[in-house]
Formats: structure tokens, C-alpha cells, sequence
């Protein structure tokens, strides 16, 4: 039944209070909701408005040139931000009005001019039930796209990635046994968690009774949500965004190969600089020291097996139109930032707070905007359809915090050995078992259909086989993770915070503590900055690697978890600062297999360490112009010096090439970056063509005349030359191996120096040499295709993003939180 809530009006008027002086909250959401007022089940239902993603996209011209201006909340769409202030119900903003009731629960639904559902009820369950409703009602595809998809990533289908089966628009049809399994799980999961393990539970169900409601008037067609689907859509976040690790066979792969090419000893070295785990020049989010485990190289790892190239046999499905993977690895999507400066670093002498999650850009959205209000709920943010009814990223009275990826080691890769030529009975602790084989059910795209069978041992879902190196003796690779039916336990975390429960810091960090999910999380508040590093970080015996396959017949298995006091955590750092880009949260925190030779002198935090060095004390719109300016940035412009200084130590081969030199001296001087701020649809300078044009031959001739063309394509498997925009955004590349070998060359100070030389095999001038003709070659390729060999006249086009699978507008290209983008400048 539809009614209105007047009833409401009044209590909740004195549950809201007006926003403190000198706070200022802002936020945008770019891919928004669709248009309030319009139902679903028409076009005009599923398209959305645009409003949002366009102010996102006319900041990014700006640079740093952001002012007081700018940051002032548009009411119609025609500025950079709008306020995200706490909404009393009988707000003027608030545009649309619906009460639902259902069960003896009663929501009142009141939309803004950008379609934000603000959810009011007299009880706390009112509240989840609402927003169950107006979830279904803004991400109905979503929820139907994602439901079954999940269950993917729950069960752990090896090479399947469950967000590709939702974004590519696949259709996974589960068993009923496997179904089970996955409730199964998380339903224990969350009873053994107590209290706040029942709380949640109980407030899924609320949650789908809201969902469901609207199901019932929209879609009676359509089976009903039940707990298995907010089950598997939370599988999905675990595995999109809370794992790390699991490359293990990929880095075996590549460690025979520099075994094969140098020899053991030097293969392990060369094999250890690639890798990069523990760089003691890479910038970290934190001071103080966090210690894991002691790492092990890998030519003194115990249990280790190591694996022959060319070996591997994925036994993975083979996908509708797409192919699985030869071996798990390389780089994560990884784009989430946060910036967050005490009072000390502040004009206004309070925090102030900028980021947000970098979800791609998809419509629909991974994430969405709410106003929750209740009793003991007082939040506006983002949520996601898998959250029942809790805010995922957001703000409270006087608080907000957020997150980036953190890509823990949280997944290992054990190898089974066979039992005779067997390749389905493995040995275990004295014993030969059964692999159990799982019929997971189908996959289908394009009408095409695929049934989905993999097996399983005491570690998890048998990933593939390969050969031990140095013998004829198979192996199969099993894949272990820590969060395995529990994913949902993330939960905990976020049903604190949206109850009231985090008051400080402190608070804060006891309830992050709760997910088994690997991410960086971080709290603002009028008096407080902190962060904590969060996941269920296995414990593996003394002398075991991490990031190599272990012996899997038992004696090498995980020994407990890491406790909370050693996880990397701060609160109101010493230096005024916490600033993360997906990088180093601590020293002495080792980067997981997955994050391989992504940590070094030059990881992109560093753009926005740069940005913010400018001003002494910031303003909200000076952090956010330094967040600007940093997103459309290039980590190389800081390799770029220590090239052209051992270029300088050779003649140029051309005037071309001398004159590409000068192009990117130039570029580099002015921190330039990928923005087309004249809106000239060419990105500004000539800097940017030069670099795109030259860096895969630059790179090529840095490392690999010494590592050989074998290992350099199992390098870029692992660690791409450089994750270059729009597709991916400037996290991984080899610019920080050039940097630190070259330094060496030149003989400057490096510290965790590398145990071999790579450019020139350690002679400066052929060094040199090799990378001249490096430019040279891809100056003449470009001169030829730009119709110009005056490299200061080339240009690149302005790079664009495409909103995917439903088209919304193209943007230029930015690495701004994309999810939510919060800024917030707190009250002294």
C-alpha cells in the first residue's frame, strides 16, 4: 500500500540537524541514478541521467585550478559538485514522495532533483526495508545480472571472473547443490560471528522484503531475491576488489624462465628485483613499520615447488567468445584513492577529506547514492545491491571515511602431488584422496552454452596442472583463500558504522578489523584522520615464501592469522598526511603476488604527494585541486630526469631523436600530464604523444637486450609496461625497474639496490646508446604517422572513457573516484 508518511515529518525534523559551521560536504556521483519520477519497464526508465557524470567531467579541465568557486553545491546540474548534506524529510530539495509498507514495516522514499533516494522511517528496520525497495528500483538490471553471476566468485569457478560475467553481459546458471553450498557457508559464517552475525542476517531478510516489494508490483515474473543472491553478489566485491594473491603459478612460470636464461643463482636474483616485494623506496601510506612475516627469497623458500614454463594446463572453462587465461596474475584494476589532512595541514585548522572508490565506469553503476535516516541511522553515501541496507562509503554527523583495494595476500596456490598417473587423486597428509569434482552448472552468451565441471581438493578449486621443473612429474595447482563462505562477513564492518556504532578513530578501526575483505579503509572526523589496513592475512609457517606454489601433502599449511595490532594502522599521523593510491600502506608491508614489481621509487601516491607539497596549509578546494590536477598526471614524468641524464652520456643518433628529448625534458619540467584543458580534443602539449610513441621501445631496450625476449613477454603478463589511460590508469609499469637500475648506472644513490644490472648489462653508454636507437625507431614511426618530424608539433587525442554496457556520455579521461567522489572540510 502507497501512502503518505506525514506522521514522520516531525520526528525525523528533530533526528536532523543543520550542518555545523564551516563544514562543508560535497560529493558526485558520475554514473547517478535514473530520472526521478520516471518507472522502470520503459527506455526512459533504464537510461539514466546524465547530470552527474557531466559536472564529474568539467573538472577535469581545471587542473588545479580549483576555487572556492567551483566547490560551491549545484542545485541544477550546472556546477562540479553537489552537497551532501543530511536531508531533514521536508527539505525543498526533495522533489518526489512515496511511503511503502510491507510486514509491519513502513519506509517514506523522498527523491532529489538527481534522483538520490533519501529514506526516512520511525524505526531501523524501517530504514534497511526502505532501502531494499528503492535498491530494486534504481538497480533492478544490476541485481538481475548479478544474482546468479556471483555465485561464481562464491564457489570459486577457477578463471572466472564474476564482474566480467556480469559487465559482459554472461548468463550463469548455478546448481541447486552448489546454491546450497553457498548459503550454507554464509549463513554459518555469520551464525558463528554472534550477536552482529545474527543482526545481519536478520537484516538481509528485512532488506529483501523491501527488494521484493517492489519485485512483486514491477516484476511478478521474476523469481523473488532471497539470501543466496545478496550472498553471491557480496562474492562479487570480495573477488572484484577485497583479494589478493593467487599469482603464485604465473611467478613460477617466469622464475624458470630467468633460471633458464641466467642460472639458478642469478635467475633467483633477477627473479627477486622483478618482484619487488618489499622496495625500501617505495612512498607508504603510513610510518610505522608493520611487519607480516619475515619474507623468503625465493632460492631459500621452504616447500617450494617449482614449476616448468610451457606446462601449464588451465582447467578452467573455455568461456562463450572468450578463452581462459594460461595462469592467473598480473595486474589487478586498482584505481581507488584517498587523501585526508589533520588540522595541522589545514587553513581552516580542521580535517579535511577527499576520494573515493574507482569502480570503471559502468552504467548500471557498481554503486549507488542514499540518504539513510532512523533512530540510530544518520548517514549519506553509497551503497551497493549486495549491502542490506548499509552504507558502504560515505559520511555521518561529523564523520566520513572511504576505501581503496589493498590487494593482501589473502589467496595461495598449493601443489598437489599426484598419486600415480593419476590426475584426480592427490596425496595428503600420508594418504591419497578423491579430488570431489563440482557440477557448477552452466555459462551461456550468444546463445552459446557451456557446462561448467572443476574439481576440488582440501586447499580449493583446482586451477590447472603444470610439470615440476627439472622432472616428468605433474602436479596440480589448487587455489586456497582465507576468505572462502565468508565472504559476507565484510558485513560486519559496515553494519557498525551504519548503526552509530564508530564514534572515533578507535571505533573505527575495531569494526574495519571485521571483514576478511583486503582493503585500505579510512576515517575523517572534526578531530581525527586514521586508517587500517583490513583482511584475514594468513600465517604461514616459518621459511615458506608467499608468492610461489607450496607443497600441498600437509606439511606446509597456514598456522593462524595475523592479529590486528600488526596489521599497517594509523591514527593522526605525525606528518598531518594520509594519502593512498592503491600503494604501500606501511613499511616493512610486504606487496602480495599479485601486486608484482608494482612497488618502487615511483608509484603513482607520488602525483598527489607532489600536488599537495605545493601549499602549506590547504584549503578544501586546494586538496581538491591537487586531487585534479594529480588524476590526470604521469608517474614517468619522475622517471623522465634520470633517462635524459644517461642519454646525456651519448651522442643522439638523429635530430630527431634529440629534438623527442627535448619534447619530454620539457614535459617532465612542467609535471605535464593527459589533460586537454582548452577542450581542443588533442591532449595538452606535444609531451604526451612523444611518451606514448616511445615508451614500449624505451622500456624494451632498458630491460629487455638483458632479460631476453622470453622473459620479457612473461614480465608483461605479470607487470605491463605501463597501464596506460583510458583503459587502465597508470598504476603498473616498468618505469620503476628503469628507475632504479638507471639511478645505479649513473651511479646515484639507490637504496635496495638490485642484484643485477640490466640497461647496457651494466655499461652506462651502451645504455645510452641502445636507448637512442630506441627513441630514434619509434621517432621515425611516429613522424611518419603524425605527417610531421617535428616531434613538438605532434599531438595525441584526447583521451575518452565510454560508460559500459549501457551507454551514458563519453569523459575525458581522469583516475578520479568514480563510485562516490567525496570532499569534506570538517568543523573546528
Amino acid at each position: 500500500m502507497i501512502r503518505r508518511a506525514v506522521v514522520l515529518t516531525s520526528l525525523l525534523l528533530a533526528c536532523t540537524p543543520a550542518a555545523a559551521a564551516g563544514q562543508a560536504q560535497l560529493n558526485v556521483a558520475p554514473w547517478g541514478q535514473h530520472e526521478p519520477g520516471v518507472a522502470w519497464g520503459s527506455l526512459a526508465g533504464m537510461v539514466p541521467s546524465t547530470g552527474q557524470a557531466l559536472m564529474y567531467d568539467r573538472l577535469t579541465p581545471l587542473g588545479r585550478n580549483v576555487t572556492d568557486a567551483v566547490l560551491r553545491p549545484s542545485a541544477d546540474g550546472s556546477g562540479y559538485f553537489k552537497s551532501a548534506a543530511l536531508l531533514a524529510p521536508d527539505d525543498p530539495s526533495l522533489i518526489t514522495d512515496l511511503t511503502v509498507s510491507a510486514g509491519g514495516l513502513s519506509a517514506r522514499i523522498r527523491r532529489d532533483a538527481y534522483g538520490v533516494p533519501h529514506i526516512y522511517s520511525a524505526t531501523d528496520d524501517g530504514v534497511i526495508f526502505g532501502a531494499g525497495y528503492a535498491t530494486a528500483e534504481d538497480r533492478y538490471l544490476l541485481i538481475q545480472q548479478g544474482r546468479d553471476n556471483g555465485i561464481a566468485a562464491a564457489i570459486g569457478i577457477p578463471g572466472v571472473s564474476a564482474i566480467d560475467l556480469v559487465t559482459k553481459l554472461y548468463t550463469y546458471e548455478p546448481t541447486a547443490a552448489v546454491r546450497a553450498e553457498v548459503e550454507g557457508r554464509q549463513v554459518a559464517a555469520l551464525r558463528a560471528a554472534g550477536p552482529d552475525g545474527a543482526r545481519v542476517l536478520r537484516d538481509i531478510d528485512t532488506y529483501l522484503t523491501g527488494i521484493n516489494l517492489w519485485y512483486s508490483r514491477n516484476h511478478p515474473e521474476q523469481r523473488p531475491v532471497d539470501r543466496t543472491d545478496v550472498f553471491a553478489g557480496n562474492a562479487i566485491k570480495a573477488q572484484y576488489l577485497g583479494e589478493g594473491g593467487g599469482a603464485e603459478v604465473a611467478n613460477a612460470l617466469l622464475l624458470d624462465a630467468a633460471r633458464d636464461r641466467f642460472g639458478a643463482r642469478r635467475g633467483n636474483a633477477v627473479y627477486e628485483d622483478l618482484r619487488g616485494r618489499n622496495d625500501p623506496e617505495t612512498p607508504t601510506t603510513g610510518s610505522v613499520r608493520a611487519r607480516w612475516e619475515k619474507q623468503v627469497p625465493a632460492g631459500r623458500a621452504r616447500g617450494l615447488v617449482r614449476l616448468e614454463q610451457n606446462t601449464f594446463e588451465s582447467a578452467g572453462p573455455e568461456l562463450p567468445g572468450a578463452a581462459t587465461t594460461s595462469a592467473e596474475g598480473g595486474p589487478r584494476p586498482q584505481a581507488s584513492h584517498a587523501l585526508l589532512l589533520s588540522g595541522g595541514r589545514s587553513a581552516t585548522g580542521a580535517p579535511l577529506f577527499a576520494g573515493g572508490p574507482q569502480l570503471s565506469y559502468n552504467y548500471p553503476g557498481l554503486t549507488l547514492e542514499m540518504g539513510l535516516y532512523g533512530p540510530s541511522i544518520r548517514l549519506r553515501g553509497v551503497t551497493s545491491t549486495p549491502f542490506p541496507g548499509y552504507m558502504l562509503i560515505g559520511r555521518g554527523e561529523g564523520f566520513a571515511w572511504t576505501l581503496t583495494s589493498a590487494a593482501g595476500d589473502i589467496v595461495d596456490v598449493y601443489a598437489e602431488r599426484l598419486c600415480g598417473g593419476s590426475r584426480t587423486r592427490y596425496r595428503y597428509k600420508g594418504r591419497c584422496r578423491r579430488m570431489e569434482t563440482i557440477d557448477a552448472g552452466t555459462i551461456e552468451k550468444g546463445g552459446e552454452r557451456v557446462r561448467v565441471r572443476f574439481r576440488r581438493t582440501v586447499h580449493g578449486p583446482v586451477t590447472g596442472y603444470a610439470r615440476v621443473a627439472g622432472s616428468r612429474r605433474l602436479v596440480a595447482l589448487a587455489r586456497k583463500r582465507s576468505t572462502y563462505g565468508r565472504e559476507t562477513l565484510d558485513q560486519l564492518f559496515f553494519q557498525r558504522l551504519t548503526y552509530g556504532r564508530v564514534r572515533s578513530a578507535a571505533d573505527f578501526i575495531a569494526a574495519a578489523a571485521k571483514t576478511p575483505q583486503t582493503f585500505n579503509a579510512f576515517y575523517a572526523s572534526d578531530r581525527e584522520i586514521g586508517f587500517y589496513t583490513t583482511g584475514r592475512l594468513p600465517l604461514h609457517r616459518r621459511g615458506v615464501g608467499h608468492d610461489l606454489p607450496v607443497d600441498g601433502r600437509g606439511r606446509y599449511e597456514w598456522r593462524g592469522l595475523l592479529r590486528r595490532g600488526r596489521h599497517p594502522q594509523s591514527v593522526n599521523s605525525a606528518n598531518g598526511m594520509i594519502v593512498n593510491w592503491n600503494n604501500k600502506p606501511a613499511p616493512g608491508f610486504p606487496a602480495s603476488d599479485t601486486r608484482f614489481g608494482q612497488e618502487g621509487p615511483i608509484t603513482r601516491d607520488r602525483l598527489l604527494l607532489r600536488e599537495l607539497d605545493r601549499v602549506p596549509k590547504h584549503t578544501l578546494a586546494t586538496l581538491a585541486g591537487a586531487e585534479n590536477a594529480a588524476s590526470t598526471g604521469d608517474p614517468r614524468t619522475f622517471l623522465w630526469p634520470v633517462v635524459s641524464a644517461v642519454l646525456a652520456r651519448s651522442e643522439a643518433p638523429s635530430p630527431l631523436a634529440a629534438a623527442m628529448v627535448q619534447v619530454l625534458d620539457r614535459w617532465a619540467a612542467a609535471d605535464g600530464g593527459w589533460s586537454d584543458a582548452n577542450l581542443d580534443g588533442f591532449v595538452d602539449g606535444a609531451g604526451p604523444a612523444v611518451i606514448v610513441a616511445a615508451w614500449d621501445e624505451l622500456a624494451d631496450a632498458a630491460l629487455c637486450g638483458r632479460l631476453g625476449r622470453n622473459l620479457c613477454e612473461l614480465l608483461q603478463r605479470l607487470n605491463r609496461r605501463f597501464d596506460e589511460p583510458p583503459l587502465r590508469n597508470q598504476y603498473a609499469g616498468w618505469h620503476n625497474y628503469m628507475d632504479k637500475d638507471l639511478r645505479a648506472l649513473l651511479g646515484r644513490p639507490v637504496a635496495g639496490r638490485y642484484r643485477v644490472r640490466y640497461c647496457g648489462k651494466g655499461d652506462v653508454e651502451a645504455c645510452a646508446r641502445a636507448l637512442w636507437a630506441a627513441l630514434d625507431r619509434a621517432g621515425r614511426a611516429e613522424a611518419a604517422r603524425q605527417g610531421t618530424s617535428d616531434p613538438s608539433r605532434w599531438r595525441l587525442p584526447t583521451q575518452r572513457i565510454s560508460f559500459g554496457p549501457v551507454p551514458l556520455v563519453d569523459i575525458q579521461y581522469t583516475n578520479r573516484p568514480s563510485g562516490i567522489h567525496q570532499l569534506m572540510q570538517f568543523a573546528r
